[in-house]
């Protein structure tokens, strides 16, 4: 193979994922068999199967059981907005950050005390071991989960405090910033770091995504006075949902 050209099986699915783009393969329809693949551009049965995995994996294909390889109806993306953290008001971080004005957003949380892993330890500034509070959330529009998250707190900030659960009390589900305002901890600070992987099974399963299918993930992190008083990773559907950042110039 000469330099800059293509593996034989590259260019086969490179032909076919065009015929997908411009609909020449539309969603549903079913994708050429390995045989015709094989006869049609004159490949071996060994190319013609690996294109297929190509196009599986990037998900433009999906496999019914008994029936053959299909095209997969691709979705629109739409927007996560994401436009800084607003304090008070009626409405929550959450739907704050919908990018719909029309959409109703609902959740699923739950939280219990354990020991800090290494890395969410390095985050926040503590020993690894240290109590902190895990809440893991999923996040629904209109039913459809659309989000996951997992929210540290070290319990030497909140702990033994009336926002120590962050979904209970009188400022239950508020938010970081109206929470720990209420206990004299002036959030001052967010950093964000944004990053891509491949779901896991069970981010897969409860976001309605295939094995392969990549996630966007949001490392965030609350400082106050250079505290780090909370982390999360936020994990979005990468074929679903595009982030959205409005950032104010100073």
């Amino acid at each position: 193979m000469t330099f800059g050209e293509q593996p034989a099986y590259l260019r086969v699915a490179g032909d076919l994922r065009r015929k997908i783009v411009d609909g020449s393969l539309p969603p549903h329809a079913r994708l050429p068999s390995q045989a015709r693949i094989r006869e049609e551009y004159g490949v071996s049965d060994t190319v013609a199967l690996e294109a297929r995995k190509v196009l599986m994996a990037e998900g433009l294909v999906e496999g019914r059981s008994g029936s053959g390889t299909y095209v997969r109806e691709q979705p629109v993306p739409r927007r996560v907005a994401r436009s800084g953290y607003r304090t008070g008001g009626a409405s929550t971080p959450f739907r704050q950050e919908q990018a719909e004005a029309g959409a109703r957003g609902t959740w699923e949380s739950s939280s219990e005390q354990t020991a800090a892993p290494a890395e969410i330890a390095r985050r926040l500034g503590i020993e690894p071991g240290e109590r902190v509070m895990r809440t893991r959330y999923v996040f629904r529009d209109a039913g459809e989960a659309m989000m996951l998250s997992t929210s540290w707190e070290p319990l030497a900030v909140t702990g033994r405090t009336p926002v120590m659960l962050p979904e209970e009390g009188p400022l239950g589900g508020s938010g970081v910033v109206d929470r720990m305002a209420a206990i004299d901890v002036v959030v001052d600070n967010v950093v964000e770091e944004v990053g891509a992987r491949p779901g896991l099974a069970e981010e897969n399963m409860l976001l309605g995504g295939v094995p392969g299918h990549v996630v966007l993930v949001i490392g965030r992190t609350y400082f106050a006075s250079g505290l780090a008083v909370e982390t999360a990773d936020v994990v979005v559907p990468a074929d679903r949902y595009r982030l959205s950042y409005h950032l104010p110039v100073r």
